[in-house]
């Protein structure tokens, strides 16, 4: 493997960040059960298992999940949609 796609790899890997439940409520403002409910309809980022009981988020689609909810927001805006029927 060539140094500079080393470096890309180890640049990727050090960018990932997983991200435990109370800092995704946090980032979200949605509550444990909203998160778990958001799941179970495909329309939130799904977990990673850290093993046990223990879980995590990839805080790269957790924020990007923020994002389009905001363009969500905006789009309708423009266009004169609820936004809660949209989510």
């Amino acid at each position: 493997m060539s140094t500079a796609r080393k470096n890309s790899n180890e640049d990727n890997a050090m960018q990932t960040r997983l991200i435990r439940l109370k800092e995704v409520m946090t980032l979200t403002g949605l509550s444990r059960s909203g998160i778990y409910k958001y799941i179970s309809e495909d329309r939130f980022p799904e977990n990673v298992s850290l093993g046990g009981r223990a879980v995590a988020w990839v805080e790269s689609e957790i924020q990007q999940w923020i994002d389009n909810v905001i363009g969500r927001r905006d789009d309708n805006r423009l266009t004169g949609y609820d936004m809660e029927t949209e989510l």
